[in-house]
């Protein structure tokens, strides 16, 4: 049975969320680079989750799926602290998102390694995409044009600086592809996909990393979550409030999208 999330729930649960001590100084360059411009379609890392916005989602909402993805990720890295435990770590990290107003159906995973032999992390990820997405051309599109953005994997930029710190830990990785829409009756929307690799090497260039059946499990999950306005509003300046010590660590924005 789905517990019932209310504004007051949210803001209680919000209040005792525990977050790991902030003790990296900030990304170089990210900073300046933290803007939410509803009249574009954008796109930006949150530690391992990539958000990409369609024209039209407002500047406050998406604060609102960026801080909420940051704040269970955080919670997540606290519970959590050796992320080599992936499945402990995305249990937290749903049950954050729950509690603050996202309606997520079903969060579970299934392997998709057979289906991904051969392929490279981000081919992978195109192809979970491409049978989710499908029947959404422009939203595929901006998936695929945010992973050709991450692809450029030059390290000096605050935001594969801030992925590839956070996407991979030893032989393991994770990490998460999330699109917002605007929907019907001024609701919004968001198309979320997650991954999990374990190999038997040490990850690296974790976009670029071969998928191989004897070698590597990939695990995917893919599902539409909409999202409660009322809860996740009504904890908006609280969540700002609490993150403010770790956005500059963990948030980057990649170059516009259109």
């Amino acid at each position: 049975m789905k517990k019932n999330v209310t504004p007051i729930s949210a803001r209680e649960f919000v209040n005792a969320a525990k977050l790991p001590s902030p003790t990296r100084g900030a990304v170089e360059g990210s900073r300046e680079l933290i803007d939410f411009n509803a009249q574009k379609t954008q796109a930006m890392v949150v530690a391992s989750d990539v958000v990409s916005f369609v024209k039209g989602v407002s500047s406050e909402r998406r604060q609102d799926i960026v801080n909420s993805s940051l704040l269970a990720q955080l919670v997540a890295n606290k519970q959590v602290p050796d992320k080599t435990h992936v499945t402990q770590w995305y249990k937290t990290y749903f049950e954050v998102l729950q509690n603050i107003g996202w309606v997520i159906q079903d969060h579970s995973f299934s392997s998709y390694t057979e289906e991904a032999n051969g392929l490279e992390a981000h081919e992978a990820i195109l192809k979970v995409a491409g049978a989710f997405l499908g029947g959404a051309p422009a939203a595929l599109a901006i998936v695929m044009s945010t992973l050709e953005a991450l692809k450029s994997m030059d390290s000096s930029k605050p935001w594969m600086t801030i992925f590839d710190r956070e996407t991979k830990h030893a032989n393991t990785g994770h990490f998460q592809i999330a699109l917002a829409e605007q929907g019907d009756h001024d609701q919004f929307m968001v198309s979320l996909m997650a991954f999990s690799l374990k190999a038997q090497s040490s990850l690296t260039q974790i976009l670029f990393f071969k998928i191989r059946q004897d070698e590597v499990q990939l695990e995917k999950c893919a599902g539409k979550v909409t999202i409660n306005d009322e809860v996740l509003s009504s904890v908006r300046e609280q969540v700002k409030q609490k993150l403010a010590a770790h956005t500059s660590q963990y948030i980057a924005k990649l170059p516009d999208l259109g």
